[in-house]
């Protein structure tokens, strides 16, 4: 290819490149006829415990388009919430009134499908909408539950912090008494729906107590900008925003009056800690369900790909990993139920949850070969899916400290004190 001096180096770019060079790309059922792609979504043959399914063909039909465009479906939020599943363990006030086990099940169907949707209905759900259930007064929980619960309003959760992720108790957003209200003022990060969301829900620091406090901020509230964080390479269509509060007011019926310390904040996390981790078994599932077609369907040597030996062994330790990450979750939703649930548990679950299913979602990848690298087939998307899985909601280190503390009383958060030999 010769690229002629030109003053205009596109044209000189477009005269030097082949008639077909700009020709839409095949699609992938003509270009790779010997297996199905993910856009007709396998039966679940993951499932040994049988849970029925909870969404139909319908309802799974979300394009692999929005995922590479880093665009969010709009037009699926109704059909989310038709589901019911929105406001998950909530009693009252128009909300499904679920299990904690029940509520889990729903995440992970939906993360078998699509881990975006699933991180969308979460952060709503179990984060936001847990929040004004858990701490909220009488009259927040009437004004704002129903709506959230049939997605007819959209929530987001705003904790992390520029400045700090896994130290999030330690924020620096502000919030200023002044009459009738509150003055808000600092930046969010990685806030997840914040770009569109109709209610905010934002952790600052009383300027009084030093105390952590939490508020409802509404759209398009004065001193309020929210902007979408770009370039990311997992749960691209979920759309994490950097908020900007700049004397943001929030009236005194806004305060959500039942979040004065960190700890108040602790008894959310508890819950959503055991939703996201049966979102890597949802994700994992629908890996596995993607290979076992795949292998069954695509043929080498003369042979289909699941009639050789090291391509079952890495199926059924795909298979093991899940019937494990299912059990584990399980015993999370129980213990919780209990009431004998400890942060240590739910930080245990979560991190090693993830853990398996990094795994999972490598083997898939291999036993897929070349396919293991598109979108098409699913696991590829998977596999970066999972990555901010892994790290969101306590990173994989963090959490096992959690679980360190609890097992030897020893806290190993901050690098131990210098202390001079001399």
């Amino acid at each position: 290819m010769a690229i002629l001096s030109s003053k205009n180096p596109e044209d000189a770019v477009k005269s030097a490149m082949p008639s077909y060079f700009n020709l839409p790309p095949l699609d992938v059922s003509a270009a790779f006829p010997q297996a199905t792609p993910a856009s007709t979504f396998p039966p679940c043959a993951s499932d040994y415990f049988q849970i029925d399914d909870l969404l139909t063909p319908e309802e799974q039909a979300i394009k692999k388009k929005y995922w590479e465009k880093a665009k969010f479906p709009f037009h699926v939020i109704p059909k989310l919430g038709a589901l019911r599943v929105a406001g998950g363990t909530i009693k009252g006030y128009g909300c499904p009134g679920l299990s904690i086990t029940g509520s889990a099940i729903a995440i992970a169907e939906v993360a078998r499908v699509d881990a975006s949707c699933s991180t969308f209905i979460l952060v709503h759900s179990s984060l936001a909408m847990l929040t004004i259930a858990l701490c909220g007064s009488e009259a927040q929980k009437q004004k704002y539950l129903p709506s959230l619960a049939q997605l007819q309003s959209v929530a987001c959760w705003a904790l992390t912090e520029p400045d700090y992720g896994s130290d999030a108790s330690a924020l620096k957003t502000i919030a200023t008494k002044v009459e009738g209200g509150w003055i808000l003022e600092g930046q969010k990060r990685w806030i997840g729906n914040s770009t569109f969301a109709d209610l905010l829900v934002v952790f600052a620091r009383n300027t009084t107590t030093n105390q952590i406090n939490g508020y409802i901020v509404k759209k398009d509230a004065p001193g309020l900008t929210v902007t979408k964080i770009e370039n990311k390479i997992g749960l691209r269509i979920v759309q994490n925003g950097d908020i900007v509060m700049r004397k943001v007011f929030v009236s005194d019926e806004d305060r959500i009056a039942g979040v004065d310390t960190f700890q108040d904040i602790s008894k959310v996390l508890a819950v959503s800690r055991i939703m996201v981790a049966w979102q890597p078994i949802g994700i994992s599932m629908g890996i596995y369900d993607m290979c076992h077609r795949y292998l069954k369907e695509r043929k080498q040597f003369g042979a289909q790909l699941a009639a050789f030996q090291i391509n079952q062994q890495k199926l059924v330790q795909m298979l093991g990993n899940i019937q494990a990450m299912i059990l584990v979750g399980w015993r999370l939703c129980k213990l919780y139920e209990s009431g004998k649930m400890t942060p240590g548990h739910a930080s245990l679950g979560k991190s090693w949850i993830t853990l398996r299913a990094r795994e999972t979602a490598a083997l898939g990848r291999e036993l897929l070969g070349g396919n293991g690298i598109l979108a098409d087939f699913l696991v590829a998307k998977a596999f970066c899916d999972l990555e901010p899985i892994y790290t969101y909601e306590g990173t994989y280190d963090i959490n096992a400290l959690i679980t360190g503390r609890e097992v030897t009383g020893f806290a190993s958060f901050k690098p131990a004190a210098q202390r001079s030999r001399l």
